[in-house]
């Protein structure tokens, strides 16, 4: 078995050590997951750094806004005293920022204990919450919000022995955390498909429906609860690039279903209807031949023979691991997850990489048809505050956000970012964007958290500084950052940004790409005594970053050159950095994924792989490339 079979995210698939802190656990001790709690109130449930820091956790995103109590019963089989472990971290403590933003209390039957967490470490850490009499029975535990500025809170511990401490060590934690939930070592059967999808993005969903239509019986895998990725409500990045063009005037259709059509009113950051979440579910949904698979993050890959096998999930909120079985797979994680694991050749850029977004908007509460269609945890009581004509919106200050008082940036007296052209539209657009040089898989939380740091640092300046927008106040702020860049899969061919300005023509050509050579770098305009903290970008312009198009990509671009029955679609193909540009935008990754579910049921029906289809089968993938989107195989 290849040995990166062995990587899991949450560890939880391990060899069981002899006098771990697992075995040594007391009798008695309860341990809860936050991801698990039966009531998550106004807490979010997060698992894009779960690869990295052990888990999915609960966070407190209230804009500023304390967020309603997650809520949870825990049976404890004897009173007595108990010691209380919080699983937690200070997330402003990386910069040496005050204030600790994301505190939080824990409370027991409406009691709170006397220890504040989120206050201590810039790591994750067991948070040591003291000892207080606990009686037996059910007891209420609730999760307590005081500042709505990103608590967060992974699990929770009561250890009968007062000196027993969690472990913190990755596969100390990942062995107990099984050992304590009864969960088992050996992931549940999944069952077996033709084509296995990791990712729900716009690519991973076009993928599914054309794999299924042409035949195959498909699983499609997504570690959030709606489809769509970074064209999701979560993120809401808008899907940009032309479908449907010649001579291929099909290929691009499918993406035309999930996606509508774009409106005058329509973009990034935008009202959650905008991004047609449940258009996306119900047509995945009506394939009979589709088994979608939400909650689930695939965190380990299973080789035979240099072929991959089969993949493990892991649900997000159970932390029950399901292996599903494959012919074939398609990589649409974006992270090229999959690929790493299998030992797939790969790249990634060191250094100079793009961001990613940080999208948020504004909330006039001074017009109530804004008040009426907001989404606002606190709506109900917002609601009330219009009505009594109370419009004023105060922020805090917040000394731990990036301290922008004597800083410009787009919003900020009249000052522009690339392209806005209002102070309003300045806001939360596009260009608000950080994590140039770092690693958008390792540090993916702290990147998040810098865009925090930035916008709210920026919403304190012009509230509480600059003294402007008296009644307008946060109203959605994205907490799953919009990844541009991350690893890319090696194929039989790496697309290069030449290839794109020479019009380099290739006989496979399969998906038409029409966004301009679109690469992002630190706005210099607004970088200056920011080293490493930038967070507005510059898109790349000028003729240099321009070709003719449409420019139609080669299919060798979407599977592994090393692994034989690997296919991807997304911003993770085999391109080189420059080409990732114009292939990166969702609608022209949704046509890369129509074209792996006419590869892969090609593959299904010759009986060959990915190459051979390109080697031997070329001529039908292009007599499939004529069919309509909607054509069902009989």
């Amino acid at each position: 078995m290849n040995p990166r079979c062995l990587l899991i995210s949450l560890g939880l698939l391990f060899a069981a050590a002899a006098g771990s802190s697992a075995a040594n656990a007391p009798t008695g001790l309860v341990f809860l997951e936050a991801e698990q709690f039966a009531e998550t109130g106004g807490w979010d449930l997060d698992q894009q750094a779960m690869d990295v820091m052990g888990s999915p956790y609960l966070l407190a995103h209230g804009l500023g806004i304390p967020v309603k109590d997650a809520v949870t019963r825990a049976t404890f089989e004897k009173s007595g005293t108990y010691r209380v472990w919080v699983r937690t971290r200070d997330w402003v403590a990386p910069w040496n920022a005050p204030g600790a933003p994301g505190r939080f209390q824990l409370l027991i039957d409406g009691k709170p204990l006397a220890e504040t967490f989120g206050t201590k470490n810039a790591e994750w850490h067991w948070h040591d919450g003291g000892t207080l009499e606990i009686k037996a029975g059910s007891r209420q535990i609730s999760l307590h919000d005081l500042t709505g500025f990103e608590g967060r809170c992974d699990a929770i511990v009561f250890s009968p022995d007062p000196a027993f401490t969690p472990p913190h060590g990755k596969q100390e934690l990942a062995e107990f955390r099984l050992k304590t939930l009864g969960l088992s070592a050996e992931p549940s059967d999944g069952g077996s498909f033709d084509l296995v999808i990791s990712g729900g993005g716009i690519a991973g969903s076009a993928a599914a429906l054309s794999a299924a239509r042409n035949g195959l019986k498909v699983a499609l895998l997504q570690d959030r609860p709606v489809l769509g990725g970074n064209g999701s409500s979560e993120v809401r990045v808008w899907p940009e690039g032309h479908t449907c063009r010649e001579p291929f005037p099909h290929i691009g259709s499918i993406v035309e279903e999930l996606v509508p059509k774009k409106g005058p009113t329509d973009g990034n950051a935008k009202g959650a209807a905008v991004y047609a979440d449940q258009r996306k579910l119900d047509l995945v949904r009506a394939e009979p031949r589709i088994t979608l698979l939400l909650g689930k993050r695939v965190n380990a890959v299973e080789m035979n023979s240099g072929r991959i096998a089969a993949v493990i999930a892991q649900d997000t909120r159970s932390a029950a691991r399901t292996r599903i079985r494959g012919s074939f797979f398609a990589d649409c994680t974006g992270d090229a997850t999959v690929g790493f694991l299998a030992g797939a050749d790969h790249e990634m850029a060191n250094e100079g990489k793009m961001g990613a977004s940080n999208l948020w908007n504004l909330l006039d509460v001074a017009d109530p048809a804004e008040v009426l269609k907001c989404e606002c945890k606190d709506k109900d009581a917002l609601s009330i505050t219009v009505r009594e004509g109370r419009t004023e919106a105060p922020f805090p200050r917040c000394p731990w956000a990036l301290d922008l008082s004597d800083k410009p940036f787009p919003g900020r007296r009249s000052l522009n970012g690339q392209w806005a052209n209002s102070p309003l539209a300045n806001l939360g657009g596009w260009f608000w964007e950080t994590g140039f040089d770092m690693d958008m898989i390792h540090d993916i939380e702290r990147v998040r958290d810098q865009n925090f740091r930035a916008m709210y640092g920026a919403w304190d300046t012009l509230k509480n500084i600059d003294g402007l927008y008296p009644n307008h106040r946060l109203g959605w702020v994205a907490f799953i950052a919009g990844k541009r860049e991350s690893r890319r899969l090696f194929g039989d061919i790496i697309l290069t940004g030449d290839d794109f300005r020479k019009s380099v023509p290739y006989d496979d050509g399969c998906y038409p790409c029409t966004w301009h050579i679109d690469l992002h770098t630190p706005h210099p305009e607004f970088s200056k005594g920011l080293d490493g903290h930038e967070f507005i970008s510059k898109a790349t312009d000028g003729a240099n970053y321009k070709y003719k198009g449409p420019y139609w990509a080669p299919y060798r671009t979407l599977y592994s050159r090393n692994i034989p029955n690997l296919f991807m679609a997304g911003r993770n193909v085999s391109v080189d950095r420059e080409a990732l540009g114009p292939v990166r935008v969702m609608r022209t990754t949704g046509m890369m994924g129509e074209i792996v579910g006419k590869a892969a049921a090609i593959c299904i029906q010759k009986d060959t792989d990915p190459r051979g289809v390109y080697q031997k089968h070329l001529s039908l993938l292009k007599e499939m490339m004529t069919r309509p989107g909607t054509w069902r195989a009989p």
